[in-house]
């Protein structure tokens, strides 16, 4: 068992310290105006591996786009995937849409406040459950992301290395704010940022931490230049297709194929085109 034994007095210094940054330095973003369930999950969705700055551009032009569960689930992938352009990691968005489906058809319409039905929707793990949880509905329930990671990194393993998650979580619970969590994670996520401005960064010592890989000409960009092109014009030829990738056979081949398998779109003799729904 991990001690996190601190005093009553330790916590609410700590609590202090975080919350008062926040009520002076907090940043403001527009899904932190909405308490609206459907809003707050597709805000989580978008921030997950993309830069608040990136989301703060999407978000309102995606709900725009499909400001209900139910527009979304009705929705064709085209024009779910054309309104999603510049976001990458499509997974996401035809997660979002999914996820709009099965809100519709087995909740009503409405989404579950339960952390754990939350974690059987698509690209929704436990700690994106519990994000969902404390914005949406306030529930005083523990997880932790990158910027929550670097505060408890600088605060109680200040000079360890190579620590795990598991240790971490522990602290996240002794010293969480029960009273408003929703601020208060909102709180410790732009603590971590200044931390990040200020010192080298501390999550460098986390046993997660590993660097993202080169997007330009991998097939990660590859893949979202294929569903940007088949969001613009439906159905095409696979040579037309090649000739506007101008990449390699072989890489443009194993990409649709990855994304046939994923369910994005379909190969149908020499056309390619995106899934009906």
């Amino acid at each position: 068992m991990i001690d996190t034994t601190l005093s009553r007095k330790e916590i609410d210094r700590f609590q202090h310290e975080i919350l008062s940054y926040y009520t002076l330095f907090g940043r403001e973003f527009p899904w932190r105006d909405t308490r609206d369930p459907y809003r707050i999950l597709v805000s989580e969705i978008m921030l997950q591996q993309t830069q608040a700055g990136r989301v703060t551009e999407a978000y309102p032009r995606f709900l725009a786009a499909f400001p209900t569960f139910e527009s979304l689930s009705l929705a064709s992938l085209q024009d779910v995937l054309r309104v999603w352009q510049g976001m990458g990691y499509h997974r996401r968005v035809k997660a979002l849409k999914e996820i709009a489906v099965q809100v519709m058809e087995e909740y009503n319409g409405s989404l579950p406040d339960d952390p754990k039905l939350l974690e059987s929707f698509p690209m929704v793990g436990p700690a994106t459950a519990r994000s969902i949880a404390v914005f949406a509905f306030n529930k005083p329930v523990v997880f932790i992301e990158t910027n929550i990671r670097r505060v408890y990194l600088h605060f109680y393993f200040p000079e360890e290395l190579k620590i795990s998650d598991s240790r971490i979580l522990p602290w996240v619970e002794a010293t969480l704010f029960i009273e408003n969590p929703r601020r208060w994670y909102n709180a410790l996520m732009d603590y971590g940022v200044k931390l990040a401005k200020e010192n080298v960064n501390p999550n460098r010592r986390s046993a997660h931490y590993s660097r993202q890989k080169p997007f330009q000409h991998s097939n990660r960009q590859l893949r979202g230049k294929i569903l940007r092109y088949l969001a613009q014009h439906g159905k095409v030829e696979w040579e037309a297709l090649g000739k506007n990738l101008q990449a390699p056979e072989e890489r443009i081949t194993y990409c649709l194929e990855a994304l046939e398998k994923e369910g994005f779109l379909v190969c149908e003799d020499a056309d390619v085109r995106l899934t009906e729904s």
